[in-house]
């Protein structure tokens, strides 16, 4: 049975993501800040028996180590690093919100790294090899409308990490890619959004499904295709 985990498996993507791959046959280790609190994600784990619900605040290095000794070495084929933030309220120039910003580094370029690392064995141990981080066409500097500092820098900063480790683990035969979702109505999209969450993940799937080791280091779009850096 192929195995994914998904950080930020609570809501929104993170919960779409859970359901499709549970309803594929795989076995699915799903993250929550709160598990007594990710209600649906609760009622997916009772459903399902190769589903299983693991506390973890992606922000906290210990809890990061604690997930590691809960799997015990459990090979991990799809790593997926989905957990982000918007960040604060305050990100136009001219009333930046610094603390905030920092903050939202920790949370979406900081800590997809820390996970990759802390499971690079247990993906290295997997038949499928994947690492994928959930980043934005807004973290695109190639295409950007300016606004959003935090948002908009973390999700660069994610980039150009996972570019590196793609260098770094190919020699392990580790494919990592970071990809758009596209503009999905979740809490963080909206409801202006253009896609429904079960959309867009049935989409990254397919992408998930195709990309090799040659694809490795990619910033890829839910369609299928890449993004400008």
């Amino acid at each position: 049975m192929p195995s994914v985990l998904i950080t930020g498996a609570s809501r929104g993507l993170g919960l779409e993501f859970a359901k499709q791959y549970t309803g594929l046959g795989y076995r699915v280790f799903a993250t929550a800040r709160d598990p007594s609190k990710a209600t649906d994600l609760g009622k997916l784990a009772k459903a399902h028996s190769s589903l299983t619900v693991h506390a973890l605040d992606v922000d906290d290095e210990a809890g990061v180590r604690a997930l590691v000794s809960a799997l015990k070495g459990e090979p991990i084929d799809i790593l997926l690093n989905n957990a982000g933030t918007m960040g604060p309220e305050r990100q136009s120039f001219g009333r930046i919100d610094y603390a905030g910003m920092v903050q939202t580094f920790v949370s979406n370029t900081v800590a997809p790294l820390r996970i990759a690392e802390a499971l690079v064995d247990n993906v290295a141990n997997s038949q499928r090899k994947l690492m994928v981080a959930v980043t934005s066409g807004m973290g695109s500097i190639g295409d950007s409308s300016g606004g959003s500092y935090a948002y908009r820098a973390s999700k660069a900063a994610l980039n150009m990490s996972y570019h590196n480790l793609a260098l770094d683990l190919r020699s392990r035969g580790i494919t990592a890619i970071v990809i758009n979702p596209g503009w999905v109505k979740t809490d963080m999209g909206g409801p202006g959004a253009t896609l429904k969450p079960a959309d867009s993940i049935a989409s990254m799937l397919k992408v998930f499904d195709a990309v090799t080791l040659a694809d490795s280091g990619k910033f890829m779009n839910y369609t299928g295709g890449t993004l400008e850096w």
